[in-house]
């Protein structure tokens, strides 16, 4: 249970001092202009302001005009902030008070947007939580978060069935209520959680004004009150604080993307329908919207990509193909607050790897050396973020915390945080990646600890050691893939391990492959030698054995855009689609192609539930068959006409 009032002001986050750091000679500060119009100014930003404070700016401003679009559901200023004001009420009478920790299990909608607006006002945490992630772990985050409350929608609290006390969300925005505003710039707004090295997740306190600087009138991406900003983020990936607040602090409005798995299709639709003009997406959504130069991008004009190092290959198709687009790559750990460093890409910027640019809304960046001295202009060192853009630290976790947000004798009594990434500063003070110094990877956008799933394939029986590296890292192609040891006794088979590990880890951490070897490959040093595990894999291994048999035509032809996709041939229609390494970005790619080449839309929920090549056949005979009767609505079912 959440400490009753508990708060956790930036200054006494814990900390340690590194020893013999050395003070940077200079600190890269942010940078750049915006063209178009500019926001009206806002008061006292940074720091100093609460989102709520932002929304109710914006109410005050133009009550009339409209915040959040949610399919055919809208809600003006005004009526965002009665009903922000309404729902804090509420929560005010079921208890809650400033500083607790309140999860929030919703799909997402214009209801998610009032609930965490209403949290705020009463002084609360929001801790969001996935709908899709196992129980198990969303009992850790509402464990380690120290929660006090859940706060959802009734089905997904019914099906869920959570420790502690639930509020189910009222249907409809609630219009009535005393006005209440308890939110503090200095309080945590948000408790995101990454995943963490120890088995399980760790929790990052984001605090108001740190989200509120982010937001408030930006100069790294061209944002006014015409716009339409999308929102289609997991709540729990920190994008969507980008999507949603960046929108409500400068008077735009918030597209809600009202499928809660969009397909490449639906994205565009989604953006054409509603006039979406600025968008964020993932370096691996980004590519393969650029692979097929989406028409997605006709409608946009600023694209803020981040996750990962951005292609340039695909950065110079966009650009080409939309010579008017504003592409920004977005760099920033959680702990930074989304975005720490951005870039506005130019097809210049393409004749190399992109940049990640400078430091953006109060966050500063040093390039330091192993010992903490700043490195030579064009060499490599560890990136430190500084500055009021920084989370307070991990809840519940003081010795992760001080290691991780060093105080810093250039910060003014301050913090860094250590990134862990490696950069070099050009010329220009513009920032260049070069990677990572630890175990962590990215893979399509989300942030992984290796350890975490190594420790989750320990914890099985029949396992006696593992270990998880990336094949294809830095590229669209990147997998997760496991490796293990089998324990004394019945050798497991890879498939039955990664079935065991979707009960347990959300999907972004399954490996798509699980090889058992005889043993780990150890360096002379005697480390896992994780580069020599990456050409063991075998997607080969989980596939059935004997001859395959013939396909039938459609068969073949959802075999044939399967091996498109999975960049190997498929020969058998008894193939599973995760087994041979794919994964939810490729099954976008997927359904897109069987749309372009069979005609036929399958959502991915279905595709899923349809894991080989003959049900997926199935599948595409089905939808055909519907769209013939379609056509042909007064033609009895048993018919000869066509």
């Amino acid at each position: 249970m959440t400490a009753p009032h508990l708060t956790v002001p930036a200054t006494t986050a814990p900390a340690t001092t590194a020893p013999d750091l050395a003070v940077p000679d200079a600190m890269t500060t942010a940078t750049g202009t915006t063209p178009g119009s500019p926001l009206p100014a806002a008061p006292a930003p940074g720091r100093a302001t609460t989102l709520p404070a932002l929304v109710a700016r914006q109410a005050e401003l133009t009550p009339d005009a409209l915040a959040v679009v949610d399919g055919d559901t809208t809600l003006t200023y005004g009526r965002l902030i009665q009903a922000g004001h309404a729902l804090a009420a509420r929560l005010r009478e079921h208890e809650v008070v400033r500083g607790d920790r309140v999860a929030l299990l919703t799909a997402r909608s214009y209801r998610t947007v009032v609930a965490q607006l209403g949290l705020w006002l009463a002084g609360a945490v929001c801790v969001p939580l996935d709908p899709a992630q196992p129980r198990p772990r969303t009992e850790a985050m509402i464990a380690d978060a120290e929660v006090t409350l859940t706060l959802g929608d009734a089905k997904l609290l019914d099906a869920a069935t959570l420790p502690g006390p639930v509020l189910t969300l009222p249907e409809e925005p609630l219009t009535s209520g005393r006005p209440v505003d308890e939110s503090d710039p200095d309080s945590p707004a948000f408790i995101m959680f990454t995943s963490g090295s120890t088995g399980r997740p760790k929790g990052v306190l984001v605090p108001h004004g740190a989200i509120a600087e982010l937001v408030t009138a930006p100069d790294y991406v061209t944002l006014n009150g015409r716009d339409r900003v999308l929102f289609h983020s997991p709540m729990t990936f920190d994008a969507s604080t980008f999507e949603v607040w960046v929108a409500l602090a400068g008077g735009a409005a918030v597209v809600v993307c009202t499928e809660q798995r969009p397909s490449l299709e639906d994205l565009a639709r989604h953006v054409e329908r509603h006039g979406v003009t600025v968008a964020f997406f993932t370096t691996a959504l980004f590519h393969q919207l650029a692979a097929r130069r989406s028409r997605v991008f006709a409608q946009l004009r600023s694209v803020v990509v981040g996750g990962e190092a951005m292609a340039a290959a695909q950065a110079r198709e966009v650009l080409t193909a939309f010579p008017w687009l504003e592409l920004v790559n977005g760099y920033g750990p959680t702990e930074t607050t989304t975005f720490a460093t951005a870039h506005r890409v130019t097809v210049r910027d393409c004749e190399g790897p992109v940049p990640i640019g400078r430091p953006i809304a109060g966050a500063t960046a040093y390039v330091l050396d192993a010992a903490g001295r700043p490195v030579a202009e064009g060499e490599r060192g560890e990136l430190w973020i500084g500055g009021s853009r920084l989370a307070h630290g991990y809840t519940g976790l003081p010795g992760l915390t001080a290691e991780r947000f060093v105080e810093h004798p250039a910060a003014d009594g301050g913090r860094l945080y250590r990134t862990g990434d490696i950069v070099s500063l050009r010329p220009d003070g513009i920032l260049q990646f070069h990677g990572r110094n630890d175990d962590q990877v990215k893979v399509r956008g989300f942030r992984i600890e290796p350890a975490e799933v190594e420790h989750a394939l320990r914890e099985q029986p029949d396992v006696d050691d593992a270990a998880v590296t990336v094949d294809g890292a830095g590229t669209p192609e990147a997998r997760l893939v496991a490796f293990v040891v089998a324990a004394p006794g019945p050798v497991p088979t890879g498939a039955a391990l990664r079935e065991r590990l979707t009960a347990a880890l959300p999907a972004h951490l399954v490996p798509d492959t699980v090889t058992v070897l005889e043993r780990l490959p150890l360096t002379p040093a005697g480390k896992v030698d994780r580069r020599a595990l990456t050409g063991q894999v075998r997607t080969a291994e989980s596939g059935p054995s004997g001859e395959p048999a013939a396909m039938t035509p459609l068969e073949q032809a959802v075999a044939d855009v399967w091996s498109q996709a999975l960049g190997t041939e498929v020969t058998r229609a008894d193939s599973e689609f995760l087994l041979l390494g794919g994964h939810s970005l490729l099954a976008l790619v997927v359904t897109e192609d069987l749309r372009e080449e069979l005609g036929v839309e399958i959502a991915l929920a279905d595709f899923f539930a349809a894991p080989t090549v003959a049900a997926q056949a199935a599948l595409v005979e089905r939808a055909l068959l519907d769209a013939h009767r379609d056509l042909h609505p007064e033609t009895p079912e048993h018919s000869d006409a066509h």
